[in-house]
């Protein structure tokens, strides 16, 4: 079949011109990434802002100027996707959070973070959800049933501690870094977790059968998504441990670590289960085991390789949200009754701070009653850091009301708009203003320190730092203030220092079976004419 010569440059022309209306696209948020990165580095001093303000200012401004030169038709260059964030975006963050971590602060401090992260996550969306069910119901708001309701807990639960974290420093309180960095980790999967099981069940029937089998599919979802990352970060490291690749090419290394964390996440998706959790543990478990297999080269090009695509990530998803803040199309839809779009944010502000006090400050008393050490206890400003840490809501927020609220992005239901824009306020406020506040209050409540004694250097972990993570044999033998814990000779001592004698414990196990099979910090295996690092010890 024979086309026209003239339909054929017809099409080709279309295609044509819409490739370079994509490449013009990405040429302009490429410069604009550029841009966040040049500008956030001048204001690093700052006393007010920081990089995800910087990036979120940018996308504003860069909205209002595209805005005017289409005459009010878009705001973005970029239509948002939650494919986008969910696959590209949002893996490099969690998984580079998870190979950073600094395991024994982690881990020691794990059963409040949990309490904090999971718990508490289930107590705010409990209480935003009731509030905008009362409240909501009595507003014309249009047609929102039970689940959206339900999915509004959950968006809204979701935090986003980056400023309190860009503020925080982990040598002069590692206890504050790590519960308020721990537990946002925990908290963006919890939301998510809780938005999957939420869209899986039939909730316009609520039952007790119903909320069984709610809880039931979270905490499937929590360990199953836990226990794949946990096989697919020791799957990797025995692999490197045993093929050598060192001694032939680094690259193979590098490249293996970055495919096999992305595979984890691709498959937890593919299994309706957490890809959050799932590649969280996984970058854990390889900066545990696999990060000690490979060469000296490769270590240092997976720790900035991942750093860097974590940041990027970060900024372009702040970016985006600046520029899709003004969408001409979602605010003409809610044009109509301003004032409702205003008091439905400003409701979800209030449940916000009523949700999150609700938990902080109740489980931080309980976590306190189980610890002996003063040191180990949760002070009140440091309640009220933990609780200002957690009213910012970001990308997670927006990506799930997104996934809720509209289709590819874009809606026609004036109840849905009205979700939508509330959301963006709500992220835009919080970020904004509370964002800019976080310095100072941080800086008030915890002044820095004069002069803070520097604690050796662990090199277990990607990233060197002053706190101590999960160290050799000696380290478990001794606490931070180099006095001896005792031995668990009884039960008496298992309860009244469960976290050292769990410690002791593991690190008996991973010393006698885990580090022989898959290798780590101390089992390197030595390759003759490789630049494996050789002071491991």
């Amino acid at each position: 079949m024979a086309f026209p010569l003239s339909f054929i440059i017809t099409k080709s022309q279309m295609l044509s011109t819409s490739d370079h209306a994509s490449v013009v696209s990405m040429n302009l948020f490429v410069a604009l990434l550029c841009a966040c990165i040049v500008i956030g580095h001048l204001l690093e001093e700052n006393r007010w802002m920081n990089e995800s303000i910087t990036a979120l200012l940018i996308g504003i401004c860069t909205g209002v100027v595209i805005m005017l030169t289409t005459g009010g038709k878009s705001s973005h260059v970029l239509v948002f996707s939650e494919d986008l964030f969910f696959i590209y975006l949002l893996p490099p963050i969690i998984f580079n959070a998870g190979f950073q971590v600094k395991k024994k602060q982690f881990f020691r401090n794990f059963i409040t973070i949990t309490l904090f992260g999971a718990v508490g996550t289930l107590i705010s969306c409990v209480i935003i959800s009731l509030g905008a069910t009362q409240i909501f119901k009595r507003m014309d708001l249009g047609s929102l049933d039970i689940g959206d309701y339900l999915a509004i807990g959950a968006i809204f639960s979701a935090t986003d501690s980056v400023c309190t974290l860009q503020v925080l420093n982990q040598d002069e309180t590692p206890l504050l870094y790590s519960l308020v960095f721990g537990e946002g980790v925990v908290n963006d999967a919890t939301s998510v977790v809780l938005f999957n099981a939420i869209q899986s069940f039939d909730v316009t029937n609520i039952d007790p059968t119903i909320v069984l089998h709610l809880f039931g599919n979270f905490f499937y979802l929590f360990f199953t998504s836990t226990l794949l990352g946990v096989l697919a970060g020791l799957i990797t490291a025995y692999i490197i441990r045993k093929l050598y690749f060192g001694k032939h090419s680094t690259d193979r290394e590098v490249a293996l670590m970055m495919l096999m964390a992305y595979l984890s996440y691709m498959l937890a998706e593919l299994f309706y289960l957490s890809g959050i959790l799932t590649v969280f543990f996984c970058g854990i478990v390889m900066s545990h085991y696999t990060w000690h297999n490979v060469t000296e080269s490769s270590r240092i090009t997976t720790k900035h390789a991942f750093a860097t695509f974590s940041f990027v990530s970060e900024i372009f998803i702040f970016l985006y949200v600046g520029m899709d803040a003004l969408d001409i199309e979602k605010w003409r839809l809610v044009s109509k009754s301003p004032g409702i779009s205003v008091a439905v944010s400003s409701i979800l502000l209030g449940l916000i701070l009523v949700g999150r006090a609700a938990f902080v400050f109740p489980l931080s008393f309980l976590s306190n009653l189980a610890k002996k050490s003063p040191n180990e206890k949760i002070s009140f400003k440091q309640q009220f850091t933990i609780w200002w840490a957690g009213l910012m809501r970001g990308a997670v927020s927006m990506a799930l009301a997104y996934n809720q609220f509209t289709r590819a992005g874009y809606t026609q239901l004036r109840g849905n708009a009205i979700m939508i824009t509330s959301t963006i306020t709500v992220v835009l406020f919080s970020t904004v203003v509370f964002g800019l506040m976080t310095k100072p209050i941080i800086r008030w409540l915890l002044p820095p320190r004069q002069s803070s004694s520097t604690l050796s250097s662990d090199p277990s972990s990607p990233k060197l730092v002053t706190v101590p993570l999960l160290g050799s044999g000696r380290d478990s033998e001794v606490d931070l203030s180099g006095h001896d814990i005792p031995r668990p000779s009884s039960l008496r001592i298992l309860l009244t220092a469960p976290t050292h004698t769990v410690h002791r414990c593991w690190r008996k196990f991973d010393d006698t079976f885990m580090r022989p099979v898959f290798g780590g910090r101390g089992f390197v295996p030595y390759v003759p004419c490789s630049p494996t690092e050789r002071s491991v010890n």
